[in-house]
């Protein structure tokens, strides 16, 4: 990876972009490996995570993980999500985060040398550009071997950095003894 030693680095992970990436390529992300890594790269100032929940389940699957993840070093930006039915009738959720994390990224890029953007949304080509306006060096970590790739060619041709995300597999994929990690309380369960 191309990081100096002095660098102020924010982590700006799209939730559902890069949990899709990585299932795709077949691993599941160690949060805390991923953490560990990027810190040891340069001054890491915070790594946020952006997710949208329903708020109406009892029981959401992703609620561990937002758990653990807020106790554990990242800073976690969620709302819940909206349903809706579409022209045809069907029943349609939408919990986009992609403003959010753009607001996020413009008013923290001040306190940044390095921005490093958790996916492949062609829609963030224009936020990488603004920031690279103000000096911000950007990578963005996605993937192009999956089926079909999950990064949108625009968003890497403006990335000041490229990483495809299986070439981290071996650094950030939780391995089995790993999987009780990510539990609100790490170590309770499965006794």
């Amino acid at each position: 990876m191309q990081f100096y030693p002095t660098e102020r680095i924010g982590l700006f992970i799209d939730g559902s972009n890069l949990y899709s990436a990585a299932k795709a390529l077949g691993f599941d992300i160690d949060y805390k490996k991923l953490l560990q890594m990027f810190a040891a790269e340069g001054q890491l100032i915070r790594a946020f995570y952006y997710t949208a929940l329903m708020e109406d389940q009892e029981y959401s699957p992703i609620r561990p993980l937002v758990d653990w993840l807020d106790y554990n070093g990242y800073t976690m930006v969620t709302k819940p999500t909206k349903e809706f039915t579409d022209a045809m009738g069907r029943r349609k959720i939408k919990g986009n985060m992609d403003i959010e994390l753009a607001i996020d990224v413009m008013e923290m890029c001040q306190y940044l040398d390095h921005v490093v953007l958790f996916s492949g949304d062609g829609d963030f080509r224009r936020l990488v550009e603004a920031i690279q306006r103000k000096g911000v060096r950007v990578t963005v970590v996605s993937t192009i071997r999956s089926q079909p790739p999950m990064v949108a060619d625009e968003l890497r041709r403006q990335a000041d950095i490229f990483i495809e995300l299986q070439d981290l597999e071996s650094e950030i994929a939780r391995g089995p003894s790993s999987r009780d990690d990510h539990r609100p309380y790490p170590g309770h369960g499965n006794e």
